[in-house]
Parts: structure tokens; C-alpha cells; sequence
């Protein structure tokens, strides 16, 4: 069984609560995450919308230090995932790689964009939630898109082969980013608007638009990103958002970002990693073919990791 996870905040999270990533109480550990054959895990530095500056940028390293020291302390079963071939070389262990969820973590230089790439950041969004000096995120008041400063970010790392993460971004954020983006753009873990009018989710042009891109869009098993009532949402609402996303032609654009210790465990429809065999029998139950299902819960984005030369 083989699992690849687009966003998760858990490595944050074992920063901010002291623990451990070989053993927790937490949505993701080593322990847990060994009944996966192949498990690749994107462990997000996340950075609340009041850090700014040097203190961002502060965070960002205790937190990328952190990461660090978590790998060596589970060095026999756990590897940072950061060159071309490392996903191959890695089979068979749980591989982390390392993504960046706010680019506050910059601390407002674009020299730093340098340092993401040094300690191995393959993902990262201009935003959380709010306006910052790149642009506007997605729950922030008014209107307005990306920033000069945005606009180099973007430039800087694409250069440096950090993918472009815009799952919280603001409407205008995302057309700025897609209309000059010159390589794929990802959204990591936003689901539809279709189905869950959330502001966090995609419009079908926006789907389009990644798909067009050569992207990825990660599905999010945040009860309040599957449906309206978020009391109401379950595993079958992962089914309902894949099954129109897949209508849009996304077979080879669709994977999983489960966001996991971005809320409580009763905040998700999959309370942790070791819910997901649980959620891929409920693919194959639906006739999803296993080809199909394992496009989506390995394969789109291992694919586009070495595609774009990332992993």
C-alpha cells in the first residue's frame, strides 16, 4: 500500500507542543505510518497571519530545525526526501519533505528564498489565511491579489524548484499567480466549491486552470472543506469532491492533502494517517479500479514531484 500527502501541519505542531514524530498523540507518526509499504509525507512550516519580519523568518528555522532533528531521531525508519531520485532511493520508508505554508517565513528578503531551497522546501504558499507583504489570502478583508514583492517571490522560487502552493490564496491571488507562473502551480489541499461553498475550496475554472498548468490539487479531509454542514461531513464527501473533480478531467491532477493537525482530530472525516487504508477501501468499494485509486493516494504526485525535477 502506497501513500503520498500533499499538506500537513504536523511537524508545526511538534515544535509548537514538544512532541515527537516517532511516537504521538497527534494525527501523523512513524509508529502509525508504518503499515504503508511506500509513505511520502509533506510536513508544512506553518506560520500564523501576525508573524512577520525577522520573527518570521525565526520561526521558520526552529521549525525547519525541528524537522531536522525529528529525521535523525527516526533515522531508521524515516528520511528527508530533497533531490532528484530520492523517492526511489527511499522506497519503502516513511520520506518527509519539507513545504512552507505562509511565505511571511521569508521575513520580507527574497535572499532567503535561498535558504527555503538550501534546507530542501519543495512547496510554498505566498499566504495563510491573510494579507501579507506578497498578497492577499483568501479570508483577508477587501480585494487586491499579489505584490511587487509577490511577484519576485514567485520568479525566485521557480528558480530554485519550490512549486508554487495556492490553497490560500485569494481569488485574485490565484489568477496573478497562474498568469505568470511559468511552471505547474499546486493547491495542495483545497477541495470544491461545487460541493462545499467554503472560500478555501476551487472553482471549477480554477481546477481547469491548475490542470491546465500541469498541477496537482490535493484533497482536504477537513470536515468544513467537504460539506456545508460540517457536522454532516464524513468519508463519503472525499468520494463526492474526487468524483467531481474527476468529471473535470482530473484524473492525473488529483492526490490528497489531508491537512492534518491544522485542527482537532474530530475536526476531520479521517482522524489520522491511520484512517487512510480505511478511506482507500472506500475508493475500491465505490469501483474505483485500484489503478485509479492509487493515482490518487500515490502516484499523480510522486509523478509530478519527479516530473518537475523536485523529488
Amino acid at each position: 500500500m502506497r501513500y503520498f500527502d500533499l499538506h500537513c501541519d504536523t511537524m508545526t505542531e511538534c515544535y509548537v507542543r514538544d512532541k515527537h514524530i516517532g511516537e504521538n498523540d497527534l494525527h501523523i507518526d512513524c509508529k502509525r505510518a508504518a503499515v504503508f509499504d511506500t509513505y511520502v509525507q509533506c510536513y508544512a512550516v506553518w506560520l500564523p497571519d501576525n508573524l512577520h519580519g525577522s520573527e518570521a523568518f525565526q520561526r521558520f528555522c526552529q521549525v525547519a530545525e525541528r524537522f531536522t532533528a525529528e529525521i535523525h531521531s527516526c533515522v531508521q525508519s524515516m528520511s528527508q526526501c530533497q533531490t532528484p531520485g530520492s523517492l526511489e532511493l527511499n522506497a519503502g520508508q516513511h520520506c518527509a519533505v519539507l513545504t512552507v505554508e505562509n511565505a511571511s517565513a521569508l521575513g520580507g528578503k527574497l535572499e532567503n528564498v535561498a535558504e527555503f531551497a538550501r534546507r530542501g522546501v519543495k512547496l510554498c504558499s505566498l499566504t495563510w489565511n491573510g494579507k501579507n507583504e506578497l498578497g492577499r489570502g483568501v479570508r483577508a478583508p477587501g480585494t487586491g491579489g499579489i505584490t511587487p514583492f509577490g511577484r519576485q517571490v514567485v520568479e525566485a522560487l521557480e528558480l530554485n524548484s519550490i512549486t508554487v502552493d495556492v490553497s490560500h490564496a485569494s481569488p485574485e491571488l490565484f489568477y496573478d499567480i497562474a498568469s505568470m507562473a511559468k511552471k505547474p502551480i499546486a493547491a495542495t489541499h483545497s477541495n470544491s466549491k461545487r460541493i462545499c461553498r467554503s472560500a478555501r475550496n476551487l472553482t471549477d475554472e480554477q481546477f481547469h486552470v491548475i490542470c491546465a498548468s500541469g498541477g496537482l490539487v490535493g484533497l482536504n479531509l477537513y470536515k468544513g472543506f467537504l460539506n456545508d454542514d460540517a457536522d454532516k461531513a464524513n468519508m463519503d464527501d472525499v468520494l463526492r469532491h474526487a468524483e467531481h473533480f474527476l468529471s473535470l478531467g482530473g484524473e492525473d491532477v488529483l492526490a490528497i492533502g489531508a491537512d492534518w493537525d491544522g485542527g482537532a482530530k474530530e475536526d476531520f472525516a479521517a482522524s489520522g494517517i491511520e484512517d487512510i487504508p480505511e478511506l482507500i477501501e472506500l475508493f475500491l468499494r465505490h469501483n474505483y479500479s485500484e489503478a485509479l485509486t492509487d493515482k490518487i493516494f500515490f502516484k499523480n504526485a510522486a509523478d509530478f514531484f519527479k516530473r518537475e525535477n523536485l523529488l
